[in-house]
């Protein structure tokens, strides 16, 4: 079986503000994907469960987004060989560095790719690069994306500089 789906996990249905961000790229890309809410505290054996099927269940790249503790990236990536992207999400009064750092902070042998805090657009976008290797189709759609911004920085160049003529 090919796995061409990505999966976005969340720790809480209280991280969906943040991880829709991912859901909204992945579509932008007409990437598969599929949205669950497992929690690494609450429902272990569900994570477990979870990460040992992945594979099975045609999933090629896991995105991970959690607050506070933050352990549910590290639970998947622990139990999967599939690449696991981790979101931290900003949601305790320290402002999402406990999440960063829980996720960032792998032991070795058990990576976990790590975006900013509340930074579900560019980890979908990771897994589009990480999907892209072996799907040229894939691969232009992500170089015209990158075009596009580019274009985007020279309209809002021109726009900036005639309007400091003006001033």
């Amino acid at each position: 079986m090919e796995n061409k789906k990505v999966a976005i996990l969340m720790g809480s249905d209280s991280d969906y503000g943040v991880m829709k961000d991912a859901l909204n790229i992945l579509r932008k890309f007409g990437v598969e994907f599929e949205v669950s809410v497992i929690s690494a505290h609450r429902t272990p054996e569900r994570a477990m469960e979870f990460a040992k099927n992945a594979e099975t269940q045609g999933f090629s790249v896991v995105i991970a987004g959690a607050g506070k503790a933050a352990h549910l990236p590290g639970v998947i990536a622990a139990l999967t060989t599939l690449p696991v992207i981790g979101v931290p999400i900003k949601s305790s009064a320290l402002d999402g560095l406990d999440a960063l750092l829980s996720i960032v902070q792998m032991p070795p042998g058990v990576p976990v790719a790590t975006v900013a805090i509340d930074g579900a657009k560019n980890a979908a976008l990771l897994a589009v690069e990480i999907m892209a290797l072996n799907d040229p189709g894939l691969k232009a759609k992500l170089k015209e994306y990158r075009e596009s911004m580019a274009r985007e920085v020279v309209v809002k160049d021109e726009k900036i500089k005639d309007e400091v003529k003006n001033v």
